[in-house]
């Protein structure tokens, strides 16, 4: 199956940067989007939601300006992210906001649903939906999705358990459409390493917490260039989902992340800390095991031209 127009178009590298909370606000998409990425952000992170109109009024202008400015270079589009359950009050009015705007790629998440997907097909847009296993990449097709987000073993926030090897394979075996990896993908090499396992593009997040453009605190962002894999500690404690979490920002939090309770899923709810009073994303701080790559706090700009320099250094020795 080709590519839907939108991914098909030319890239400085197969990326599409993963929607963070708190940390992807319009600084950190229009950056991306410029360095020639594909820059993406919750729609939740837009606080009241009126603001969501005015943010994507900004990120199409700016993009829109930057593009007639400089025909030559290289711009990606953009997508917003949704979580689609029952704990966001919020996604029948952000759908709204999301259609009138036409943003081009919508990421779907904790949830598949046919209705939200037609809305997006309706003036052209597509969806791609995270999967952590092979069951939800069925329902998530079966439902109308265009295109699949692997989330493998060691990607941030609310991460898989399977070997990224072993989720992409069960997945190609039936679909040939659309399909991202994400799991601890932090340098060039491993961009290139999803594409040999079968994706079309890598999904990366955690590299993009340490830059200048997002919105994290600077202890956040220093905090991912001085950890490593064996900081990342995997819970559920925080939203009720298991997720990957830097295990500095527990213990400054006052628990043991060697010692941490299970949430009770229904406690479901991001941001409200699940059945611990530490707040997801904004206490504790989510990261993949791919941080170990990450060394400065660099400008977007700076990050994706490391990467693409890692990227065809790689590209180059498989070729000797």
């Amino acid at each position: 199956m080709a590519l839907p127009d939108i991914l098909n178009q030319p890239l400085a590298l197969p990326v599409v940067a993963s929607p963070m909370f708190i940390a992807s606000g319009p600084e950190l998409v229009i950056a991306q989007c410029k360095a020639g990425i594909i820059g993406s952000f919750p729609a939740l992170n837009a606080r009241p939601a009126s603001e969501l109109a005015s943010w994507l009024t900004r990120i199409d202008g700016e993009l829109a300006a930057f593009k007639a400015e400089n025909p030559d270079l290289t711009v990606g589009p953009y997508a917003v992210n949704q979580i689609v359950h029952r704990s966001n009050d919020r996604l029948a009015a952000d759908m709204e906001t999301i259609v009138a705007h036409r943003v081009p790629i919508v990421i779907t998440s904790l949830g598949a649903r046919t209705d939200i997907n037609d809305a997006v097909h309706s003036y052209g847009g597509i969806v791609l939906h995270d999967v952590i296993n092979d069951r939800f990449a069925h329902k998530a097709i079966e439902k109308g999705a265009d295109g699949l987000i692997a989330v493998a073993a060691g990607a941030g926030g609310h991460a898989g358990t399977q070997s990224p090897f072993a989720l992409v394979q069960e997945i190609r075996t039936w679909f040939d459409g659309p399909l991202l990896l994400s799991g601890a993908i932090a340098h060039g090499r491993s961009i290139l390493a999803a594409q040999a396992a079968g994706a079309d593009f890598a999904y990366v997040g955690s590299a993009f917490l340490a830059t200048k453009e997002a919105n994290n605190e600077a202890a956040y962002k220093q905090m991912i260039a001085d950890s490593q894999a064996s900081d990342i500690v995997y819970s559920n404690l925080f939203t009720g989902i298991h997720g990957n979490y830097l295990r500095g920002s527990i213990t400054a939090a006052g628990l043991d992340p060697d010692d941490l309770p299970v949430s009770d899923p229904s406690a479901m709810n991001f941001g409200s800390g699940g059945s611990s009073d530490a707040k997801a994303w904004k206490d504790i701080w989510g990261a993949g095991q791919g941080i170990g790559s990450v060394k400065d706090v660099l400008s977007v700009g700076e990050l994706v031209q490391q990467l693409t320099a890692e990227y065809e250094q790689a590209r180059a020795r498989l070729l000797v």
